[in-house]
């Protein structure tokens, strides 16, 4: 990393102005007086930040007189926050000692007051350098899984969202260097994210409310990826790596590169991706959907496999910057194209490894109809920040954003159905000077976002969501106590010109009966289309403060009240959502009984937003051969908009021709039966209402550093979600603990990990409990010093036990465990 200095003249508005310049020579240490190089510095309410050289000292000139707050931080150690004063026409001395901190510190980026895993009320994780790499996947979803209070709704390893704290989709924003990632991820579980750790320097996750930074739709927390692809420097840097998987053949290769000349840097990454469909330890369709699969996995040994679980992505980034003295300008333009399978998405046939014999011409009969999405995203970003002189404000941040993204899902080589989404953004962060002893800023905060689906399954019409806020974030020290407060508040409009009510036919399957009623009105009439525009205004408070109870422990509490307008997906669906195998319906409509028969007509009930009330409480020992942090977490949502299910069905309107495929044959009577379900383009109607929840648990992490070498750390995290009246809230993660053993020296890198999940069976209505499991991961690297570059030859094992495992929080889980045992070789270089 490149060592600069930057020079600024400060005012401090709430003393008196002084022009006398002062200088600051000082030196840092770890506890045993050995120096620390690159330990960075950086001074309160400026925008100055200088780095220690190989002796550990540093200067900083044209300091003010009297008190200044300094922040400093070096990896390994425990972060420092340290007050200084200076007196006129005097050139300081000081050394500053940094502890040990066995439990990683990263700062959160692009923030107007400092976030940490160690120092900030709101509880922070970020993930980054070779535990990014170790823990990296094909998914977001799957690579932050491991992170306390993190959890994945597992697609197939195909597609993944992060689910914090038992909150996803609309309520948890995926943000790519502090703006929307813009794609569509939030409206179905079977939409990837489109955004690639493995080009990532870090990724940050803020758990708990995170709307005053990123907005209302950040209601539940926020991932934020963070990469260079607007350098800051022209240095030259970078990493690449090369990987082949075993469970599913994959082939991956990435890199990054930072250079440049002059006043001009330069940023470029690729990616590519390529996987089979990946094998697990059991049939793919659990017990729960065919309880005859558990004596087949008895009489057969033979590898099972998900059906239609394939991918094949690549992605590239160009950026550049125009360096100057107080900052820099810049624009990186980035091409993301993913093909991937989408497993369960069958309408009738479910996959299973056992292929159907073979009929009369040769043909292989009933196999599962392979759906797969073709996903393309071209993304805009530019990138100012600017340092100021003689100003209110020390800094002025700007970041703008064009995205334009659309996938198909194809299915028999035609697009059954598209979606798109056109998204603008623009974010100024003002960043101020010390005021009456308060550092932070104020942030003006503008979205559009144009989202459209078309095609058989496009369950949400078109719809425009626009958005513009402003917010102001501030701290302040007081001794031995940090406080934090901020605000944040939105307008929110969202605009669809041709909502659908249509005719549906809507009835229910009698079981003992073995018949069907059906609505004797479904199928007449005409369908409804109009128009709706809708207005909110979400207001967001937050305040919180960490105590320094004493030396190298901290005590944090933040209180927080988050509103959420509802997507435009969770008010206007009405259709088949093959994604989910569900028939969505929308808050804007109501099902209605008239005379014993059931119909959907349009909701007279006020739609209103999610309004939620929460409290963190987090205690951390951050010095010391032990380290640990626990938090508590209580978060009470009033107007939770979830889906319950009715008990009725509904026709998907897909027919793909499996009349064609039926197996026919007699019964002892005579009478014909036929392998296709009558019930197999049906799904069950899910309707979108609110009502008012709870959400309450904890996460712990407790880490020791043996010595120099070793390191063994705990964890465990857990949350319990219900409604107010008691009953649970479906998808709800298990009680998860584990364990990460770690060695490290100059040359090896080992890493043993092991994860229990707890059976699940605290379920809503129609879901089904979920068997606990345990994997068995590891990881060793050897460096390897060729051509002047640090490389690295790894191993990788995962699940190595081969443990049958389904992830609760999966929509698929019963058709679509994880993979079985994975063996993974790669090489990786650093310059």
């Amino acid at each position: 990393m490149k060592k600069f200095t930057i020079l600024a003249t400060l005012v401090n508005l709430s003393l008196a102005p002084s022009v006398a310049a002062q200088t600051l020579v000082g030196k840092v240490t770890s506890a045993d007086g050995a120096p620390i190089a690159k330990a960075k510095i950086e001074l309160e309410g400026t925008d100055i930040q200088v780095f220690t050289n190989e002796t550990g000292e540093f200067e900083i000139i044209d300091m003010r007189q009297g008190i200044n707050e300094l922040h400093i931080s070096a990896a390994g150690y425990s972060h420092l926050h340290e007050d200084v004063t200076l007196t006129q026409s005097q050139t300081s001395r000081l050394t500053f000692t940094l502890s040990r901190s066995p439990i990683d510190v990263i700062d959160v980026v692009a923030s107007p007051i400092h976030l940490s895993s160690m120092e900030s009320a709101i509880p922070v994780k970020v993930l980054g350098g070779d535990a990014l790499r170790r823990q990296t996947a094909a998914t977001l979803g799957d690579t932050l899984e491991n992170v306390p209070g993190v959890h994945t709704n597992f697609h197939a390893k195909v597609a993944s969202t992060p689910i914090i704290r038992g909150l996803s989709g609309p309520r948890v924003l995926i943000a790519q260097n502090g703006l929307d990632v813009s794609d569509v991820s939030r409206v179905g579980p079977d939409h990837a994210v489109t955004s690639e750790a493995s080009t990532a320097e870090q990724i940050e996750v803020l758990r708990g409310p995170a709307t005053l930074f990123y907005g209302s739709g950040a209601i539940g927390g926020v991932v934020n990826i963070v990469d260079k692809r607007i350098p800051k420097d022209n240095e030259l840097s970078g990493d690449w790596l090369l990987q082949h998987s075993s469970v599913d053949d994959q082939n991956l290769g990435s890199f990054n590169l930072t250079t440049g000349t002059g006043n001009l840097a330069f940023y470029a990454d690729g990616f590519f991706r390529k996987s089979n469909d990946y094998d697990i330890p059991v049939t793919a369709v659990s017990e729960h959907e065919h309880e005859e699969e558990e004596h087949k996995e008895e009489e057969h040994e033979e590898t099972f496999s998900v059906a239609n679980s394939s991918e094949d992505s690549s992605g590239f980034t160009l950026g550049t910057s125009y360096l100057m003295s107080n900052g820099f300008v810049g624009i990186a333009v980035e091409q993301f194209d993913r093909e991937y399978g989408i497993p369960g998405h069958s309408h009738g046939d479910e996959g299973h490894h056992e292929e159907h014999e073979e009929g009369d011409h040769g043909e292989k009969e009933h196999s599962e109809e392979e759906v797969f999405a073709d996903l393309e995203q071209t993304k805009i970003h530019l990138v100012s920040e600017l340092n100021l002189k003689d100003a209110l404000f020390n800094s002025i941040n700007f970041r703008a954003g064009y995205t334009d993204y659309k996938h198909s899902e194809i299915e028999d080589g035609s697009a059954g159905t598209t979606f798109k989404n056109e998204t603008y953004e623009l974010r100024l962060d003002a960043l101020h000077k010390t005021v009456a002893h308060f550092n932070g800023g104020v942030s003006f905060h503008y979205k559009l976002s144009e989202v459209e689906a078309q095609g058989s399954e496009a369950f949400t019409p078109a719809s425009e969501t626009e958005m513009f806020a402003l917010s102001i974030m501030e701290e302040r020290h007081f001794g031995d106590v940090l406080l934090q407060l901020g605000a944040r508040v939105e307008r929110v409009s969202i605009t669809a010109n041709e909502v659908v009510l249509p005719v549906t036919d809507v009835h229910s399957h009698d079981v003992e009966r073995g018949d069907e009623h059906e609505d004797e009105h479904g199928g007449e009439g005409e369908a409804q289309v109009f128009a709706e525009d809708r207005s909110y205004t979400p207001i967001s408070l937050s305040a919180g403060f960490v105590w320094d109870v004493k030396q190298g422990y901290n005590l944090g509490v933040a209180v927080s009240r988050a509103q959420r307008a509802p997507s435009a997906s969770e008010l206007f669906s009405f259709g088949p959502h093959i994604g989910t195998r569900t028939y969505e319906v929308g808050a804007l409509f109501a099902l209605e009984d008239h005379e014993g028969h059931a119909e959907f007509g349009l909701s007279g009930a006020s739609i209103d937003m999610e309004t939620s009330n929460n409290i963190d409480l987090t205690l951390r020992k951050t010095q010391g051969d032990v380290g640990f942090i626990f938090n508590l977490f209580y978060n009470q949502v009033d107007n939770y908009y979830y889906q319950i299910d009715t008990g009725l069905f509904a026709e998907a309107g897909h027919d793909h021709g499996d009349e064609e495929h039926e197996e026919e044959h007699e019964d002892e009577h005579g009478e014909e039966e036929h392998g296709h379900d009558e019930h197999s383009d049906e799904l069950p109607i899910f309707l979108f209402q609110t009502n008012d929840v709870v959400l309450n648990g904890f996460e712990a992490q407790v880490a020791w550093q043996i010595n120099d070498n070793f390191n063994a750390s705990v964890f465990s995290d857990f949350v319990r979600a219900r409604l107010k009246d008691g009953e649970n809230l479906p998808r709800t993660p298990p009680l998860r603990f584990g364990t990460h053993l770690s060695y490290e020296n100059e040359s090896l890198s080992a890493h043993l990990e092991i994860t229990r999940y707890q059976s699940q069976n605290r379920i809503a209505q129609f879901e089904t409990t979920t068997d606990g499991y345990t994997l068995v991961d590891v990881h060793v690297s050897y460096d390897l010093p060729i051509f002047n570059q640090s490389m690295a030859v790894y191993f990788r094992g995962e699940n190595l036990t081969d443990q049958p495992a389904r992830v609760h929080t999966s929509f698929i889980k019963d058709d679509a465990p994880r993979p079985g045992r994975n063996l993974a070789v790669g090489i990786k270089g650093y310059f």
